[in-house]
């Protein structure tokens, strides 16, 4: 696909491809062939006091940018309180999770460079269904 052949891409709140894991959800807003592959964007949501993936590494870089609530984040072996409007980078390979330990509804703004994540999110889901994310810690 060249350049020309990608398309703008303009979603309104809550739209695009989403995913519901319990407590928490991910919609997906530009990824695969609307990138090159380049990178993925996604809104990851957790409910109050939520447990998020568990701690995880993965080859691509993840950018999280809270947009509502306070999001906590394992990083560096060490969990943080992020409030709205952080903003957390976390380097290929480096063990990382996020929960929501508040009582509002959390989210976070996802960038994983390079893209192709997406295309797990159907045995994450899957995963999820039968391992629901349980009360977050701290």
């Amino acid at each position: 696909m060249d350049e020309q052949a990608r398309r703008p891409i303009v979603l309104r709140p809550g739209e695009g491809r989403s995913y519901q894991m319990g407590g928490m959800s991910a919609v997906f807003k530009a990824d695969d062939s609307e990138t090159k592959c380049r990178y993925s964007i996604s809104e990851w949501w957790l409910e109050p006091h939520t447990a998020g993936p568990g701690a995880h590494a993965h080859p691509e870089d993840d950018v999280f940018y809270v947009i509502e609530g306070t999001m906590s984040f394992l990083v560096a072996g060490e969990w943080v309180a992020c409030p709205k409007g952080s903003f957390v980078l976390v380097p290929a390979g480096a063990t990382h999770d996020f929960e929501n330990r508040g009582s509002e509804r959390a989210g976070a703004l996802n960038i994983s460079v390079p893209g192709g994540f997406e295309q797990n999110m159907g045995m994450i889901v899957e995963w999820f269904s039968k391992r629901p994310p349980g009360r977050a810690g701290g």
